[in-house]
């Protein structure tokens, strides 16, 4: 029987997708003055307003407006923001907590970490398509006056069983100019974004394949202007586009200390080496913390019936190749860095310039 999978992404113009690009470049300045910094500044916008609160705790001397005003102009906005801050510093409950002899854990919570041999990617196929389609569209729009930075898509591809065996549908929304057409519109997309992005997965689109180009007819009012947005409201696309799991707690704003982030990065870390070194062909890795403690109160591994070799040798593997502590976590995979910012937009994961994407050579 086949079965529909169906994952979004949106570009940097969503409100969402803007705050988080706004928070981790906060987050980048801090670590470049002062990479033990603490940090979770997060913003919240509508309209011509935008509300930077959160905590700081760092040497670093950051100027929020510049940066925040900085990304709005180069998304497209031309409008005046009016900023208001409230920031404090960490508690000291928490930071006794966490900045010990040994780094701890600065949150409790779950994370989980997936990979899977669908694609070169070690990713689920449709959040990879809808990732191309808004980078695709990214690329389009800053070449012209026409169209704007706020777009999302959705990609649906029927599987039978693991297997990828048809692009179901395609739905793109495209924020524009008023004057133009929905039938130029339609054009436009169809030619410089839907079918480039489809080029390599051809063999998947058939004469049933739908591409539904702005179906509400037409999206003029974009950005903060026609929703709002605050930080950590995409945690799905950020992932893994509806498929493996998520702890629920989401990336942006936050440093490495915050096992939210930096544990899923290394959850998927470990997944991917799983499956890129044949242990199986499709895992899942969840991990829980408890705030000031070093190591993770459980480690589950799964590889739903796909592995390779018994699952104790996987599991040996794991406990031999890898530490899930906060303070190893983040040495291994150079964490303390102002990388973040790059991060915000077209998913954490699946995109090779990250330290949690290489493979690892296993250790005899």
């Amino acid at each position: 029987m086949m079965r529909v999978i169906t994952s979004e992404s949106v570009n940097i113009g969503h409100p969402d997708k803007t705050c988080d690009a706004i928070a981790d470049a906060f987050l980048d300045e801090a670590l470049r003055q002062d990479k033990n910094s603490q940090m979770a500044v997060e913003c919240a916008i509508k309209n011509d307003k935008l509300f930077i609160y959160g905590e700081a705790t760092t040497k670093a001397k950051i100027d929020y407006e510049k940066i925040a005003k900085e990304i709005l102009k180069d998304i497209g906005y031309s409008c005046e923001f009016k900023i208001v801050k409230e920031i404090s510093e960490q508690s000291p409950d928490i930071r006794q907590a966490v900045v010990k002899k040994e780094l701890c854990a600065n949150d409790q919570g779950m994370v989980f970490g997936y990979a899977t041999k669908e694609t070169p990617e070690f990713m689920p196929l449709p959040i990879m398509i809808a990732h191309r389609l808004m980078r695709r569209f990214e690329e389009f729009r800053r070449g012209t006056k026409t169209y704007f930075a706020d777009a999302k898509c959705q990609v649906s591809i029927a599987y039978d069983g693991k297997t990828p065996k048809e692009i179901v549908s395609v739905i793109i929304s495209v924020s524009h100019d008023k004057a133009l057409r929905k039938d130029e519109i339609e054009s436009d997309i169809a030619s410089a974004v839907v079918r480039p992005s489809l080029e390599e997965y051809s063999h998947l689109v058939s004469t049933n394949t739908s591409v539904i180009i702005n179906p509400s007819g037409k999206f003029t009012i974009w950005g903060s202007f026609g929703d709002s947005g605050c930080v950590g409201r995409k945690i799905i696309v950020d992932t893994y586009g509806g498929v493996g799991r998520v702890g629920g707690g989401c990336f942006s704003s936050k440093n490495a200390t915050k096992v939210d982030r930096s544990g899923a990065y290394y959850a998927r870390y470990v997944a991917k080496n799983i499956v890129a070194n044949g242990y199986a062909d499709e895992c899942e890795i969840e991990v829980s913390y408890a705030i000031g403690l070093k190591e993770p109160t459980s480690i589950y591994i799964e590889c739903f019936g796909t592995n390779k070799k018994p699952m104790d040798e996987i599991e040996s593997y794991v406990r031999q190749n890898f530490s899930f502590k906060p303070g190893d976590m983040i040495e291994e995979l150079g964490l303390l860095r102002p990388i973040y910012k790059q991060t915000a937009c077209y998913g954490h994961f699946g995109r090779e310039k990250f330290p949690w994407e290489r493979i690892k050579k296993e250790r005899d």
